[in-house]
């Protein structure tokens, strides 16, 4: 899930994971077999592979995984044909959530995603209702103790990012798309571990959620898009509460 705030998320993605573990590293699989079956299992030569790669080792996952997944995907044994989809929703209170796919069969997808919106208190949005409200933006989240604030700002500027961010939390470090692997690139040579570090859909616009009523249909709709199989991330503007460690 990508919300607001992005420490939430932070919080909410490594709960996830000592939770369901299985789950997350199965779907990681499924992404990092795909990207090597459309562009081989070098990811110096394949984006989608590093990328999926560097997902995979942010929610470490063992790289037998990782091994396993590639050889999979560039092994011959993967003969069905994937399609990467984009549906557009609204959720409950008038949410707007980005909801990517990959998926082998796009009628079986649409039905059961309609499914999960009926259920939910969701509706598919008309095309270009909701990806006008985000941007794409590269993204990487430092732990305040993992760099000094000067250090990691300088870096990051030289490197090529758009913003610098500290927070009581941590940092937060922008990029255009384009310049994502570079700046990353850079924090690894000095040794800067990112707790996340992605492509994402950021929202121009947050939409505040007021009450536990609320926050619960806005979590059930996200939590059950994200357990359907195809469903790779699930972006959204609900700015939930903030929690109290």
């Amino acid at each position: 899930m990508s919300g607001h705030s992005k420490w939430a998320k932070v919080k909410t993605f490594k709960g996830a994971i000592d939770a369901k573990r299985g789950k997350i590293f199965a779907k990681l699989a499924k992404e990092i077999t795909i990207a090597a079956k459309l562009a081989g299992g070098d990811p110096d030569m394949n984006p989608r592979l590093r990328m999926a790669m560097l997902r995979g080792r942010s929610a470490n996952m063992p790289n037998d995984n990782i091994e396993r997944a590639i050889k999979k995907g560039t092994g011959g044994g993967e003969t069905a044909d994937f399609a990467d989809l984009t549906y557009e929703v609204y959720g409950p209170h008038g949410v707007a959530m980005l909801v990517e796919l990959s998926t082998d069969n796009r009628n079986r997808t649409a039905s059961e995603i309609r499914s999960l919106m009926t259920k939910n208190g969701g509706s598919i949005a008309a095309p270009g209702a909701v990806s006008r409200l985000f941007h794409r933006k590269g993204q990487m989240i430092i732990a305040r103790e993992s760099a000094d604030e000067d250090q990691l700002m300088e870096v990051a500027l030289e490197a090529g990012a758009e913003d610098f961010r500290a927070e009581p939390e941590g940092y937060e470090i922008l990029t255009d798309p384009a310049h994502f692997e570079a700046v990353h690139k850079q924090l690894e040579a000095k040794g800067i571990k990112c707790i996340t570090a992605e492509l994402t859909s950021l929202p121009t616009l947050t939409v505040p959620l007021a009450d536990a009523a609320t926050v619960g249909a806005v979590t059930r709709l996200i939590e059950a898009l994200e357990e359907h199989d195809d469903v790779k991330e699930v972006h959204t503007n609900a700015e939930f509460p903030h929690q109290p460690d």
